[in-house]
């Protein structure tokens, strides 16, 4: 039985994760610098310890609603490791790690939305949840490349 450590966290109420060997840290809202002209999926810039990070705002990036701000709610980061370097997402809610068998996971339906199913590769079934996991190398590429695989015409 192979199993592997995953870090949660939410947006809205749908679960996700990343797996733990992906993830530098998890931290609270962090200043940011806003980038003109950039992709409304980029919400600016944040000074990590003087290391430059993009910030990604993972609702904007999976084609969700914008968050409803309740009071002085604020996203937390989730800094992840990626071939080209780090970079943070924006999430609603930080969750827990868990440790998920391998047995429990199975491939993305084909019934997710293209752009969804493309950042998306599988799902861990858990007690009560299904836990959706994210391929941070996707999630970070932002340019032309980035976008769904082309449908077919």
């Amino acid at each position: 039985m192979t199993t592997q450590l995953v870090c949660t966290f939410t947006l809205g109420d749908t679960l996700f994760g990343i797996a733990v060997k992906n993830v530098q840290e998890v931290l609270r809202y962090q200043e940011m610098t806003p980038i003109p002209l950039a992709s409304s999926m980029v919400r600016g810039l944040i000074n990590l310890r003087g290391q430059i990070v993009t910030a990604i705002d993972m609702r904007a990036r999976l084609e969700l609603p914008p968050r409803v701000v309740v009071g002085d709610e604020l996203p937390m980061n989730v800094v992840v490791q990626t071939h080209d370097g780090i970079v943070s997402l924006l999430v609603d809610d930080i969750g827990d790690v868990v440790e998920v068998d391998d047995s429990a996971y199975e491939p993305a339906p084909e019934t997710l939305a293209p752009t969804f199913r493309h950042l998306v590769p599988g799902v861990y079934k858990l007690a009560g949840a299904l836990l959706l996991l994210l391929d941070p190398e996707r999630v970070a590429a932002l340019g032309a490349a980035a976008a769904a695989p082309e449908r077919a015409a």
